[in-house]
């Protein structure tokens, strides 16, 4: 399945994919913990292979260069790694919000384990928001997320994005714009990541910026068909260019007033209003052998 969710738990809305434990508003650290599955450890081994002798004999040998990671809980093989590799254990993704929660004033939204405990991840609503026309409200949150098969580093970031499983976090990675990383070769060190991520919040203000500016770019009719047409032909056919018509007229239809949250102020004829359509199109309607494949690769 595209979302790669074990186990989750969140507060407010359901996820888009009907999993997880819904808990009410500020819970604690243990809590989430139990409730999210983040509760067990990343234990080491050493990657060891058997060798044959002859039909009777056999030996173990240890590679000393690498070792494996599994679960504490179900002794499940995670990934196998360098000796360098220093493992952020699941507790630690949730302590990092500890103080953040009950001092600081953010609420947990979001944790959870992806891909049978490869990828951890926890979200935070910072309580800060901006609206833009007709109401449209956008939350800034606090995501810290990690993984232990190499596809990602321990990364801290302020996000738009309510993640709920790996196709939002891939979103919300792939804008690292601000993000604090800390390589696995190193140890991560939840106070120093704090510290660097309190002077990237201008990040969230150039974002609402951006956004603002899309949704009172007002757009015709006209302007709305020429964008969608570039948008859907390939420069690359020659001679003669044409664009995809089927797509084209699927999500200037979505723009038009069939789209989530088309009728709101700030999308209903707006820049901000073609940009929904489009990420709409590719999230929910492109053409593609089934659902979760087209949400994989969006």
């Amino acid at each position: 399945m595209a979302h790669r969710v074990e186990q989750m738990a969140y507060v407010g809305q359901t996820p888009w994919h009907g999993l997880g434990n819904q808990l009410s508003a500020n819970q604690p650290i243990e809590v989430w913990q139990q409730q999210a599955c983040m509760d067990w450890d990343i234990k080491e081994a050493p990657v060891q292979f058997m060798d044959t002798v002859d039909e009777t004999q056999s030996r173990l040998i240890t590679f000393p260069q690498s070792k494996v990671l599994y679960r504490s809980d179900t002794q499940a093989p995670l990934s196998v790694v360098s000796q360098r590799y220093q493992v952020v254990q699941p507790r630690e993704i949730l302590e990092f919000y500890r103080d953040l929660t009950e001092v600081s004033g953010l609420q947990l939204e979001t944790a959870g384990v992806l891909k049978g405990g490869k990828k951890v991840w926890a979200l935070a609503r910072t309580g800060h928001s901006a609206t833009l026309q007709g109401n449209n409200v956008t939350n800034a949150y606090v995501l810290l997320a990690t993984a232990c098969d190499g596809t990602l580093a321990t990364t801290a970031q302020f996000t738009a994005v309510r993640v709920v499983c790996n196709n939002t976090l891939a979103v919300a990675i792939d804008d690292s714009t601000g993000a604090v990383k800390a390589l696995h070769s190193t140890t991560f060190d939840a106070e120093a990541v704090k510290r660097q991520l309190g002077i990237s919040v201008a990040n969230w203000d150039t974002f609402m910026y951006r956004m603002k500016l899309l949704s009172e770019r007002q757009v015709k009719h006209a302007e709305a068909e020429t964008f969608f047409r570039q948008l859907f032909t390939n420069p690359q056919l020659h001679p003669s260019p044409k664009p995809n018509e089927q797509a084209m007229a699927k999500t200037l239809s979505i723009y038009n007033g069939r789209g989530r949250g088309a009728e709101l102020g700030s999308s209903n004829g707006t820049a901000l209003g073609l940009l929904n359509s489009v990420t709409e199109f590719v999230d929910h309607e492109r053409r593609a052998r089934n659902t979760d494949y087209r949400l994989d690769s969006a």
